[in-house]
């Protein structure tokens, strides 16, 4: 483990506090992709969210706490927050370095560099100009209002805290495929006949929960 000693998240309801003041001796944090340039949050980190009203209740009543931390300003997300009707608690780390420290954000000098850290290792990373990037993708990146090199600047993460003696100590972080288990719905998915059944599928075929027909 390591002590933590990142930037001031904010949030709607607590207004502004440091990690030691929000968080309970054992704390989830959970990196939710809304960029400050973004108009709504990443579609599968919300289908991921929308598991999180179910059991944070559970984990609170057991002396965990959930977050989600974003780098949007905590107006945009509470709007958003209002949109899903979600009620998990959900934290700003706007103008802070919390998501650098925690590798879920790409930097400008990692742009310029083309190589980027990502889930403990060294990966290539340079924005694709428009024309290299796919139609799927680019209408990924605009279902959350922005384009695809500033949409995958953001990085998705689940990380673990514990609060000692005043002490906010980062305990674990896992990253990418590793985070499959959060994913509620293929849980379910995985068990039912046809799987996943996503053969030929030439994007994603998940929306916001508020985006389906009928």
């Amino acid at each position: 483990r390591s002590r933590c000693s990142s930037g001031v998240p904010r949030n709607a309801r607590s207004n502004k506090m440091r990690l030691n003041q929000i968080w309970t001796p054992d704390s989830h944090v959970y990196h939710f992709m809304f960029g400050p340039d973004f108009k709504a949050g990443c579609p599968s980190c919300s289908a991921i969210a929308d598991g999180f009203n179910g059991f944070a209740v559970h984990l609170a009543n057991h002396h965990v706490m959930l977050w989600a931390v974003s780098r949007a300003p905590f107006e945009k997300l509470q709007a958003y927050e209002r949109r899903m009707g979600w009620s998990f608690p959900w934290a700003s780390s706007f103008g802070s370095d919390f998501n650098e420290d925690l590798g879920v954000v790409h930097t400008e000098a990692e742009r310029r560099s083309g190589v980027a850290e990502y889930n403990f290792r060294s990966v290539k990373w340079t924005p694709r100009p428009p024309g290299e990037v796919s139609a799927g993708e680019a209408a990924f990146a605009a279902s959350a209002g922005t384009d695809w090199a500033t949409f995958t600047r953001e990085r998705p993460g689940l990380s673990a805290f514990a609060l000692e003696d005043g002490v906010v100590y980062h305990t674990y972080s896992s990253y990418a495929r590793g985070l499959d288990g959060l994913w509620g719905m293929y849980q379910w998915l995985d068990r039912a006949p046809g799987g996943r059944n996503e053969t030929g599928t030439t994007g994603p075929w998940w929306r916001r929960h508020d985006e389906y027909e009928g």
